[in-house]
């Protein structure tokens, strides 16, 4: 581990693409000195909100002077943040614009009726279903449920997108007997105090991720505590806090993305570790 002030080499070429920068990232960010990490950690979970805030309010969040979040920047490639902020003006942004923008975007090309737009999301979940059914790595799911099974209590958080998936984990967990806890941010309050030696973390973050259910799966990392992952892709910031990180594709139909495979993984993995258990 080095200072800030140390010289670390800088990448000749700056990623091209999000997950050019995503994979830059996460081959980078253990051997970051403390303030670089803290940069490192928040960008990685607020990637939407690169496009559109000033070096000073990314700073701020990630609780480091300005100067360590231009110095960041240079580090992963870039000649400044400018650099780095237009490649998420160009690449990422356009493809999730808010909500009120994506429902003027299907008005704009007549998405058709209630009944239409149902067959549209029918097709984008059975999509999402069968690249679920092609692509899960079936041994690190089985490692999934050993370690889950195993938990004294499974500690769930998922927010924003993936609260309902969460919710509905701890519903099934509850149904079958299996201690479980619910982090649902409520109150801000994070209940990292309820993490105990022999508890497992079951945390799911979908892009733009989540920086509580982060934190938290940070904080069981430190501990020691298994951590399992699901997410959108192995470059997920989640992905190296995880002892297992299960991986789902969700196809999107007007840049607004179902949860049809991410609730059948889910259902599958909670009578999967019930099972395990009796």
């Amino acid at each position: 581990m080095t200072d800030d002030s140390e010289t670390l080499q800088t990448p000749p070429i700056a990623p091209a693409t999000v997950e050019e920068f995503r994979d830059r990232l996460a081959s980078i960010t253990e051997d970051l000195p403390k303030r670089l990490r803290q940069c490192a950690d928040h960008i990685a979970a607020n990637t939407d909100r690169i496009a559109v805030s000033t070096v000073a309010e990314l700073a701020a969040g990630a609780d480091v002077p300005p100067s360590a979040l231009m110095r960041f920047c240079q580090i992963i490639g870039f000649s400044g943040f400018s650099e780095m902020q237009k490649l998420f003006r160009e690449a990422y942004a356009p493809g999730w614009p808010d909500y009120s923008t994506r429902l003027k975007n299907l008005k704009a090309n007549r998405a058709g009726s209630p009944a239409a737009l149902l067959a549209e999301f029918v097709e984008a979940g059975r999509l999402s279903l069968e690249s679920l059914a092609k692509s899960v790595d079936e041994q690190v799911l089985d490692r999934a449920v050993a370690t889950l099974s195993r938990a004294d209590t499974i500690h769930v958080v998922g927010l924003r997108r993936a609260f309902p998936v969460a919710s509905y984990l701890a519903y099934v967990f509850e149904k079958m007997a299996v201690p479980a806890m619910l982090h649902d941010g409520v109150g801000k309050l994070d209940h990292r105090f309820a993490l105990r030696p022999g508890d497992a973390v079951l945390a799911i973050t979908f892009a733009p991720y989540s920086e509580e259910t982060l934190t938290l799966a940070a904080d069981a990392h430190a501990r020691g505590l298994p951590v399992i992952g699901l997410t959108d892709t192995l470059t997920s910031p989640l992905a190296r806090l995880a002892d297992a990180v299960v991986t789902v594709p969700e196809v999107d139909f007007g840049a607004f993305r179902s949860l049809s495979a991410t609730i059948a993984l889910a259902i599958s993995l909670a009578v999967a570790v019930g099972s395990a258990r009796e």
